[in-house]
C-alpha cells in the first residue's frame, strides 16, 4: 500500500500518478512496466517516489487495488433475490454492468486478471460468495459442492465470459456502438446456461447418495 505521505497529496495528484502507472502497466504488463519510466512520466523524482511507495510492487498493488475497486463498483452490491427469476435478472444485470465497464475502460480490462488473481479472498470473492449463498437459499445452486469451490468457479466463468464477449465485439462478431449497453441476448443466455449446468440446481448430498444407491441396485 502507498506510504502515508502519498495519502497527503491532493486527490488530483494521487490520481495523476496512479493513472500514469495504470497506463504503463496496462501497456507493458505487470512484469514489463518500468518503475523509473512510470515515475518520470508522472513527474515524480526518484527521491519523492520512495516517500510515496516502498517500490515498484507497492505501486503496482495500489494500481490493482484501484482496478478491483472499480470492477466492484460496476457490479454493485449483491442484493438477495425474491425468486429464481429475480435471481437470474440480478445476475444478468451484474454481468452486463461488468462487461460494459471493461469495454469502456481498456486499462482496467488489461489489468483485470492481475487484480482478481492476486488473492482467493477479499471483497471480489465476497461478492460472488453472496451470490452463491443466495442461489443456494433459492435452490438455484447445488449444495453438495464446497461453497468456496462454487464461488471460485462462478467468478472464473463470469470473467471468462466477459473476455469472450469482448473478443467477439473486437472481431466484429457482435458489434456494439460506443456508449451503448450490453443486452441480455445470446451471450447472456449462454453464460446463464453454462453456469446453471455447473450449479446443478438444488442438488443435495442426500439426493446424490440416493441416486447412487438406485444405480447400485440395478
Amino acid at each position: 500500500m502507498p506510504l502515508p505521505r502519498f495519502d497527503r497529496l491532493s486527490a488530483e495528484r494521487r490520481e495523476l500518478i496512479l493513472g500514469v502507472a495504470r497506463r504503463h502497466f496496462a501497456e507493458h504488463g505487470t512484469e514489463g512496466a518500468s518503475y523509473n519510466k512510470i515515475i518520470e512520466a508522472a513527474g515524480v523524482s526518484k527521491t519523492a517516489a520512495y516517500h510515496y511507495f516502498d517500490g515498484r510492487e507497492d505501486l503496482l498493488t495500489a494500481v490493482l487495488d484501484g482496478v478491483l475497486e472499480r470492477l466492484l463498483d460496476a457490479l454493485g452490491p449483491w442484493i438477495p433475490a425474491r425468486d429464481e427469476a429475480d435471481f437470474r435478472s440480478r445476475f444478468a444485470s451484474g454481468s452486463v454492468a461488468l462487461a460494459t465497464h471493461l469495454r469502456d475502460h481498456p486499462e482496467d480490462l488489461a489489468l483485470a486478471d492481475a487484480a482478481i488473481g492476486r488473492t482467493h479472498a477479499g471483497p471480489w470473492f465476497d461478492w460472488f460468495g453472496a451470490l452463491v449463498t443466495d442461489g443456494q437459499r433459492l435452490g438455484v445452486i447445488r449444495t453438495d459442492v464446497d461453497h468456496g469451490l462454487l464461488v471460485s468457479v462462478t467468478a472464473a466463468v463470469i470473467r471468462a465470459a466477459d473476455a469472450w464477449a469482448l473478443a467477439r465485439m473486437t472481431t466484429g462478431a457482435e458489434p456494439l456502438a460506443e456508449g451503448a449497453d450490453f443486452q441480455e441476448d445470446e451471450t447472456s443466455a449462454q453464460l446463464w446456461s453454462l453456469l446453471h449446468g455447473l450449479w446443478g440446481g438444488a442438488v443435495t448430498t442426500a439426493a446424490t447418495a440416493a441416486g447412487e444407491e438406485s444405480t447400485d441396485a440395478r
